[in-house]
């Protein structure tokens, strides 16, 4: 089976299904990851890809050691900008991702719920299901969307589309990877109590694992499931 992650941001595909991507190859799927945005600009006033090169660089070089832990096939990047995707237009990422769609032609999909605070998250997700729309890739079976620690927590509870997962991944044998691949996020790891730390990732999992019967498991909301 071919499986497509779409992230907003380097570490995203980590702490959204890391667990899963590391099941998934081990299982035989090819997994391709794509990274939209470059995940650093935004830290600047003034986004300035020159004055962040070295970073840029560095943060590339650590998003693929980390998909060379999870076993994943391959990662791209489009290096549209950090934080700011609300300012180019949709159908412009779109586009992008559409093209990915249809040149590896997955049969599952896996990207960001839109209930997240991050507003890329939310932008990927639309991009996302426009790009894997019905009667144009007939081919994609199945969307699925993921949580993302320091993100999707942190929106308000009244927002009317809040992650309710419906669908959980059991990683009792695979979060050790996950987690040694968000190691590999020097710069985007924080220390706990933060929810973008390794022992939050390690509560998160048994607690999704608590409330689906699992000792590990990641969760998730299923967008469209077509058999």
């Amino acid at each position: 089976m071919k499986v497509l992650v779409v992230v907003a941001h380097p570490d995203d595909e980590v702490l959204g299904c890391g667990g899963t991507i590391a099941k998934y190859s081990k299982n035989g799927h090819k997994v391709n990851i794509v990274i939209v945005s470059e995940g650093l600009t935004s830290r600047d006033n003034e986004r300035n890809l020159n004055k962040r090169l070295l970073q840029l660089n560095s943060l590339k070089k650590q998003s693929k050691e980390a998909s060379q832990i999870l076993g994943a096939n391959s990662i791209e990047f489009l290096s549209l900008p950090d934080n700011r995707l609300d300012s180019l237009d949709l159908i412009e990422i779109v586009k992008k991702i559409e093209k990915i769609v249809f040149k590896f032609k997955p049969q599952e999909i896996f990207t960001h719920h839109y209930g997240d605070l991050n507003i890329d998250h939310r932008i990927v997700h639309q991009a996302v299901m426009t790009a894997a729309r019905p009667h144009s890739a007939d081919f994609v079976k199945k969307i699925i969307t993921f949580e993302n620690p320091s993100s999707t927590e942190f929106q308000s509870l009244s927002f009317n589309s809040y992650f309710k997962p419906n669908y959980f991944q059991d990683i009792e044998n695979f979060l050790p990877l996950k987690v040694k691949a968000l190691k590999k996020y020097k710069s985007e790891i924080r220390q706990w109590p933060h929810s973008r730390s390794t022992k939050f990732l390690e509560i998160l999992a048994k607690y999704r694992g608590s409330i689906s019967g699992l000792k590990l498991a990641e969760a998730f909301f299923i967008e469209r499931f077509i058999n």
